[in-house]
């Protein structure tokens, strides 16, 4: 795209037109409006220039000697380097069948000779407008590419400074199991080696986020996730806390279900962690998961008697950093929610939420059917 249009000037425009009192005409009106202006008289010159140097617009004649309008337009767009640029048809046919060729040939419009000046400004204009608002989006785009790639950055370096003490912890906790085995009753070697198997899952949990901060236009290929193997894992992780807090959990027996292990952990276990401090005081946590066919996959519920969430922060609930009036006096960062609704949405599902304050809130999520 030319540089004094994405500067904010008129444009660049060549005019193709095999009659010289056209171009004079056309080249008036547009220098006139403030447009830089480029001529050609057939259809060979008017490739020459744009390969030279893509203008941002192209008015092109459709009855020229040699190579026509439409021959002009089909060799344009095959070439990668100009089938950006749009070209306006501007002819004295006003048969239905040539506009319609015009367009299959790659035309973005018509008009028709003898042309109304004021016409064919205002679609000259129109589809510069257009071209700006694309190349607003790729300097959108190309600065995304800039922050996900700093992102990426620093995802590795936590996962290098995260991973170097876990790995120390496995390994001393490893030790302490083979050299002192013979020395320690029971209780005491349980704990190590639940030490040591959760620093285990926390480093592949790193790893597993790790990749999923790199995901960009695909994501990694889903494997069938046995729901009450994820279940039974967030409950272990999750054992101390049950335990402490007194925590009834009732689930159905649960499907298998296309997705990413980790990430089904994590979104499971956040509901669930949420579902355990969101209580009222003096109200044991009760948490009830179940799962139901639906034509397209599976809906999730996970419901539980918690403070309840007001009917008008049902759907703030998973901005990131939101936090509502009720959870104030509760410990949280307002991430939580907003890591689950990426979770599911990078399963192709959706995350919602049904609450009376009081009483408590059933979260729901869909997930793709393992066929």
């Amino acid at each position: 795209m030319n540089s004094d249009l994405r500067d904010g000037l008129r444009g660049d425009i060549l005019l193709v037109d095999d009659t010289p009192d056209n171009l004079r005409v056309l080249s008036a009106m547009l220098t006139n409006q403030g447009y830089e202006v480029r001529k050609a008289l057939n259809g060979q010159r008017a490739i020459a220039s744009v390969q030279s140097d893509p203008p941002d617009l192209i008015l092109l004649d459709i009855k020229m000697p040699g190579m026509d309008g439409y021959a002009v337009c089909q060799n344009l767009k095959a070439d990668p380097k100009t089938c950006e640029v749009p070209i306006i048809f501007i002819s004295a046919l006003d048969d239905a069948l040539d506009k319609v060729k015009a367009f299959a040939v790659g035309g973005v419009d018509y008009v028709t000779k003898p042309f109304q000046e004021m016409e064919v400004l205002a679609r000259i204009e129109h589809q510069l407008c257009i071209q700006r608002l694309k190349q607003q989006l790729i300097d959108h785009n190309q600065e995304l590419a800039r922050s996900n790639r700093e992102l990426e950055q620093f995802a590795y370096v936590v996962s290098h400074d995260l991973q170097q003490p876990l790995q120390s912890i496995t390994g001393f906790v490893k030790i302490l199991i083979l050299k002192y085995q013979d020395k320690l009753d029971d209780t005491a070697l349980n704990y190590l080696n639940r030490i040591y198997n959760s620093g285990n899952r926390m480093q592949r949990l790193i790893q597993d986020l790790l990749s999923y901060s790199k995901v960009r236009d695909q994501a990694e290929e889903m494997h069938p996730i046995n729901f009450d193997i994820v279940l039974k894992q967030v409950l272990d992780n999750l054992d101390a806390t049950i335990t402490s807090n007194q925590v009834e959990i009732v689930s159905d027996p649960l499907p298998t279900v296309l997705g990413h292990e980790t990430q089904l952990i994590q979104l499971v276990q956040n509901l669930i962690s949420n579902a355990i401090k969101f209580v009222a005081p003096g109200i044991l946590p009760k948490v009830e998961i179940s799962a139901t066919k639906q034509a397209n996959g599976w809906l999730f519920e996970i419901r539980d008697n918690g403070i309840g969430i007001e009917p008008q922060n049902l759907e703030k609930v998973f901005d990131i950093f939101h936090r509502t009036k009720s959870a104030k006096n509760y410990p949280g960062t307002g991430i939580g929610l907003a890591t689950c609704k990426k979770i599911v949405r990078n399963h192709g599902g959706k995350l919602w939420a049904a609450s009376q304050p009081g009483i408590g809130t059933a979260f729901f999520f869909t997930l793709p059917d393992y066929p």
